[in-house]
């Protein structure tokens, strides 16, 4: 039996504003049943530009299986409100949303802000490091069933099952606990782009420390690699680091007007190959070619057996065969204590 892919896509529509563009080519990843979705943000002045997590939330119930994973950048914003804002999506979507981390890296945008300068890229990184690692700790603050809504005693939580995080870092300090509950999901799916460059001997700085994130950090990192044999280097050494609990979509242009094109790309997916788990999708014209993905691209892979027909599950970690994971501060509450004599 082959291995099954994973597959995803951009939604990234340069010039497109209104909410149905968003919409169409969401319902057309889901009829191709795509693990996610993802849209770019950014902080760059752009009349019109719509906020990448807000966009998903408005296509939240209008879609069933696919997953959402907007770009949300750390830079110039607090960890405390980006996590209450993706829990929010995955509270609304009832367990399919993801973070792309992404950083401010513009003098213009940090202009924008009128609050600092930009920082060199690794300490940009380095943030987004702690911002994730806030956000996980805020995430899990709440026990999974620290929810009482006793109407008889007025309880609405056990405040014995929330906990405060206690975070000291370099770049933030923050005591929470959160001020909603748990996700859905435990954490939202954290997916952090990484070039192949990035693990060359080499790299800069910028590129090291966002490796870094990625295996601290990401259940999904989303690969710029040349070639084939890039992608495999690549992907080596990021579960050398990280181990297997990772899922790693290799990017892949997706440019297709006509059968030829097709037919090219479907030969590429076959090769997965390369340490990969699968790839991720970025169309040229996003309206033809997710069409095109969902009625050429993926029934030839359905009937090669490299793609499901339907989703496994009601998550977003469900369609990538990632476990829900325990809240820390619960599996602390419960551990035995030590008795000593």
């Amino acid at each position: 039996m082959p291995r099954q892919l994973h597959l995803s896509a951009a939604l990234d529509s340069p010039g497109r504003f209104d909410a149905g563009h968003f919409t169409a080519l969401a319902r057309l990843a889901e009829r191709a049943t795509l693990d996610f979705v993802t849209l770019d943000d950014s902080y760059t002045p752009e009349p019109r530009r719509l906020d990448a997590l807000a966009t998903f939330s408005r296509l939240a119930p209008l879609t069933d299986g696919l997953g959402l994973v907007p770009t949300v950048t750390t830079t110039h914003t607090e960890p405390f409100h980006t996590s209450i804002s993706v829990n929010t999506l995955d509270w609304v979507s009832e367990g399919r949303a993801g973070w792309l981390v992404g950083v401010s890296d513009t003098e213009a945008e940090a202009r924008a802000f009128g609050r600092r300068p930009v920082a060199p890229a690794d300490a940009l990184w380095a943030e987004a490091a702690d911002a994730a690692e806030v956000a996980a700790r805020l995430w899990d603050s709440w026990e999974d069933d620290a929810e009482i809504r006793d109407l008889a005693t007025g309880r609405f939580v056990d405040r014995d099952k929330l906990h405060y995080i206690d975070f000291q870092g370099p770049h933030f300090s923050v005591r929470g606990p959160s001020i909603t509950p748990r996700p859905p999901q435990g954490r939202p799916v954290v997916a952090v782009p990484v070039a192949a460059a990035d693990l060359a001997p080499d790299a800069p700085a910028g590129g090291r420390a966002r490796v870094e994130t990625a295996v601290r950090h990401a259940d999904v990192i989303l690969l710029d690699a040349p070639d084939r044999a890039a992608r495999l280097t690549a992907a080596t050494g990021l579960r050398l680091h990280a181990g297997e609990r990772l899922r790693i979509l290799a990017r892949l242009d997706a440019d297709l007007p006509d059968a030829a094109a097709v037919s090219r790309l479907i030969e590429d997916l076959t090769e997965v190959g390369g340490g990969v788990d699968g790839f991720h999708l970025v169309p040229a014209d996003p309206a033809r070619d997710l069409a095109a993905v969902a009625d050429q691209v993926v029934p030839a892979l359905r009937e090669r057996g490299l793609f499901r027909t339907a989703y496994p599950g009601r998550t977003l970690r469900d369609s990538l065969g990632l476990a829900r994971p325990a809240s820390r501060y619960a599996l602390a509450a419960a551990a035995p204590t030590e008795v000593t004599r």
